[in-house]
Protein backbone atom coordinates (compact mmCIF):
# COMPACT_ATOMS: atom_id res chain seq x y z
CA UNK A 1 0.00 0.00 0.00
CA UNK A 2 1.49 3.36 -1.13
CA UNK A 3 1.01 6.26 1.51
CA UNK A 4 -0.42 9.87 -0.30
CA UNK A 5 1.57 12.68 0.20
CA UNK A 6 -1.63 14.73 1.06
CA UNK A 7 -2.76 13.52 4.18
CA UNK A 8 1.12 12.78 5.12
CA UNK A 9 1.61 16.41 4.93
CA UNK A 10 -1.65 17.21 6.28
CA UNK A 11 0.06 15.14 9.46
CA UNK A 12 3.46 17.00 9.50
CA UNK A 13 0.70 20.12 9.85
CA UNK A 14 -0.39 19.05 13.15
CA UNK A 15 2.77 18.90 15.01
CA UNK A 16 4.27 21.47 17.40
CA UNK A 17 6.24 23.19 17.34
CA UNK A 18 6.96 23.14 14.12
CA UNK A 19 10.50 21.98 12.68
CA UNK A 20 12.09 24.25 10.12
CA UNK A 21 15.37 23.51 7.97
CA UNK A 22 15.42 19.75 9.92
CA UNK A 23 16.13 21.52 13.69
CA UNK A 24 15.04 24.63 13.90
CA UNK A 25 11.93 24.72 15.87
CA UNK A 26 9.80 27.45 15.95
CA UNK A 27 7.03 28.46 18.16
CA UNK A 28 4.33 30.52 17.80
CA UNK A 29 3.89 32.95 21.05
CA UNK A 30 1.58 35.54 19.50
CA UNK A 31 0.70 35.27 15.96
CA UNK A 32 -1.63 38.39 13.85
CA UNK A 33 -3.36 37.92 10.39
CA UNK A 34 -1.45 40.29 7.71
CA UNK A 35 -1.79 40.72 3.78
CA UNK A 36 2.15 41.18 3.96
CA UNK A 37 4.37 38.02 5.80
CA UNK A 38 8.50 38.30 5.84
CA UNK A 39 9.99 36.68 3.06
CA UNK A 40 13.79 36.41 1.86
CA UNK A 41 14.98 39.30 0.24
CA UNK A 42 13.21 42.13 2.75
CA UNK A 43 15.08 44.51 5.34
CA UNK A 44 13.34 43.70 8.69
CA UNK A 45 13.55 44.88 12.31
CA UNK A 46 13.54 42.11 15.18
CA UNK A 47 13.62 42.65 19.07
CA UNK A 48 15.04 39.67 20.26
CA UNK A 49 16.26 37.65 23.90
CA UNK A 50 19.19 34.98 23.50
CA UNK A 51 19.60 32.78 26.37
CA UNK A 52 21.35 29.11 26.04
CA UNK A 53 18.90 26.08 25.97
CA UNK A 54 21.51 24.52 28.55
CA UNK A 55 21.31 26.99 31.31
CA UNK A 56 18.95 29.61 30.63
CA UNK A 57 21.30 32.04 31.00
CA UNK A 58 20.91 34.98 28.45
CA UNK A 59 23.87 36.28 26.35
CA UNK A 60 21.60 38.94 24.31
CA UNK A 61 18.86 40.72 23.71
CA UNK A 62 18.02 43.80 21.95
CA UNK A 63 15.36 45.30 24.63
CA UNK A 64 18.54 45.81 26.72
CA UNK A 65 19.53 48.76 24.28
CA UNK A 66 16.33 49.80 23.06
CA UNK A 67 17.21 48.87 19.40
CA UNK A 68 16.60 46.49 17.18
CA UNK A 69 18.36 44.30 15.27
CA UNK A 70 17.39 45.09 11.41
CA UNK A 71 18.69 43.22 8.34
CA UNK A 72 18.09 41.36 5.14
CA UNK A 73 16.35 38.09 5.29
CA UNK A 74 17.79 35.49 3.49
CA UNK A 75 21.06 37.21 2.95
CA UNK A 76 23.43 35.31 5.13
CA UNK A 77 23.94 38.74 7.98
CA UNK A 78 22.61 36.52 10.67
CA UNK A 79 22.54 33.07 11.22
CA UNK A 80 21.03 30.23 9.39
CA UNK A 81 18.18 29.67 12.48
CA UNK A 82 17.17 33.19 11.73
CA UNK A 83 17.13 33.60 7.97
CA UNK A 84 14.87 30.46 8.06
CA UNK A 85 12.70 31.07 11.55
CA UNK A 86 11.62 34.46 10.63
CA UNK A 87 9.71 33.86 7.60
CA UNK A 88 5.99 34.15 7.25
CA UNK A 89 6.14 36.68 9.93
CA UNK A 90 3.40 39.66 10.39
CA UNK A 91 4.37 42.55 12.09
CA UNK A 92 3.95 42.46 15.71
CA UNK A 93 4.30 38.71 15.51
CA UNK A 94 6.35 36.81 18.43
CA UNK A 95 8.08 33.65 18.47
CA UNK A 96 10.69 31.46 20.29
CA UNK A 97 13.42 29.87 18.35
CA UNK A 98 14.98 26.42 19.52
CA UNK A 99 18.28 26.58 17.44
CA UNK A 100 20.66 24.16 17.39
CA UNK A 101 24.78 24.28 17.03
CA UNK A 102 24.22 23.27 12.99
CA UNK A 103 22.24 26.47 12.41
CA UNK A 104 24.08 29.01 14.61
CA UNK A 105 27.65 28.71 15.43
CA UNK A 106 28.34 25.27 15.40
CA UNK A 107 31.08 24.01 17.07
CA UNK A 108 32.81 27.66 17.57
CA UNK A 109 32.44 29.61 20.75
CA UNK A 110 31.10 32.95 19.98
CA UNK A 111 31.58 35.37 22.76
CA UNK A 112 30.08 34.38 25.99
CA UNK A 113 28.01 31.34 23.60
CA UNK A 114 30.40 28.34 24.16
CA UNK A 115 31.07 25.69 21.43
CA UNK A 116 28.71 23.13 20.16
CA UNK A 117 25.18 25.21 21.86
CA UNK A 118 21.42 25.19 21.21
CA UNK A 119 19.93 29.00 21.32
CA UNK A 120 17.21 29.88 22.41
CA UNK A 121 15.73 33.33 20.73
CA UNK A 122 12.47 35.16 22.02
CA UNK A 123 11.74 37.48 18.62
CA UNK A 124 9.37 40.03 18.08
CA UNK A 125 9.20 41.28 14.54
CA UNK A 126 9.17 45.27 14.92
CA UNK A 127 9.29 45.84 11.09
CA UNK A 128 9.30 45.20 7.41
CA UNK A 129 11.24 47.93 5.46
CA UNK A 130 8.52 49.70 2.87
CA UNK A 131 5.19 48.10 4.71
CA UNK A 132 2.85 49.28 7.01
CA UNK A 133 1.73 48.05 10.22
CA UNK A 134 -1.82 46.69 9.40
CA UNK A 135 -2.91 47.70 13.57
Amino acid sequence: MRLSAVPLLGLLGLLSPLALSAGVETEHLLQKECARKTARGDSISVHYRGTLLADGSEFDASYNRGQPLSFTVGKGQVIEGWDEGLLDMCIGDKRKLTIPPEFAYGERAMGPIPAGSTLVFETELMGIEGVKDEL
